[in-house]
């Protein structure tokens, strides 16, 4: 194998690799932005269950909460479960 030869290859393993990882990237950030996303919706769920609750509710509350229901059910449904686990900095853990 000439000197040439060994440099195309390496090239070629050097810009598959630069493949893999942007392709990696792209779906660290992708999974980043969904979760993102189901957080503040499950964030809005719960200051219209926390309004309703605490007597603070606006006349149309329930149709937010099944409109937000259903945006949560549709985002499972493009990217699969949404983790329900609190987080570390709620109060209680």
């Amino acid at each position: 194998m000439g000197f040439l030869d060994k440099v195309k290859e390496g090239a070629a393993q050097a810009s598959a690799a630069a493949k893999d990882a942007a392709q990696k990237g792209q779906a660290k950030l992708d999974s980043m932005q969904a979760k993102k996303a189901a957080d503040g919706l499950l964030r809005d769920l719960g200051a219209a269950a926390y309004a309703e609750k605490m007597g603070r509710a606006p006349a149309n509350n329930s149709a937010e909460i099944d409109r937000i229901l259903a945006a949560l059910e549709a985002h499972e449904k493009e990217n699969g479960q949404i983790d329900l686990a609190p987080t570390s900095g709620t109060p209680g853990n």
